[in-house]
């Protein structure tokens, strides 16, 4: 690939050539990503480096913008994933969604909002499928009573379980506990 080649790349912003190589700007001593959002700097300042470890023992810092020291930086996707991850450990417990919110520095709204963009729902509606298919295994696996059941998905009251199984299945737990029965193991 030429210099002509990668500085148009630049001008482009072109991300198909991240981790190909990246650029130093003289002028500031930063070195960026082909795709840096950066202002294209002018070419006569420009200097490339096959990788990001080049370019830092030349002495250049990575880019604060498009985080050229890290290949794969997707802060987003990354927020999207610590907050699943945390909703897969967690999701009978309410509170601690909200503490881990209140940890990350960012705001509740913005949050379901990245995650929403990541996996197609909020936080909140992948909780309750968490909590509806941890309902549904307990109900046709163990002989746990409902309300018990409730509480290990982390409702507070039978009645709201009751509600939202509901709502969620056309059937209440017991209905939907005998039908598993009848069914037998291979239902599930």
């Amino acid at each position: 690939m030429t210099d002509e080649e990668m500085y148009e790349a630049i001008e482009q912003r072109d991300a198909n050539y991240d981790g190909l190589f990246f650029y130093g700007v003289t002028s500031t001593g930063i070195f960026c990503r082909p795709s840096c959002s950066s202002k294209v700097p002018k070419r006569e300042n420009i200097v490339f480096f096959k990788t990001a470890d080049e370019a830092m023992q030349a002495g250049f810092r990575p880019c604060k913008r498009c985080r050229s020291d890290l290949l794969t930086y997707h802060p987003m996707e990354e927020i999207a994933k610590a907050v699943k991850d945390h909703l897969d450990a967690l999701y009978a417990q309410q509170s601690s969604w909200n503490d881990k919110v209140r940890g990350m520095g960012i705001s509740e709204r913005r949050v379901t909002d990245i995650f929403k963009e990541a996996y197609g729902l909020t936080p909140k509606a992948y909780m309750d499928r968490l909590r509806l298919r941890e309902a549904k295994r307990l109900l046709a696996t163990t002989d746990s009573k409902i309300i018990d059941i409730a509480a290990s998905v982390g409702f507070g009251s039978l009645a709201t379980f009751n509600r939202f199984f509901k709502e969620q299945t056309g059937g209440t737990p017991t209905k939907y506990r005998s039908e598993m029965r009848h069914q037998g193991p291979a239902a599930l």
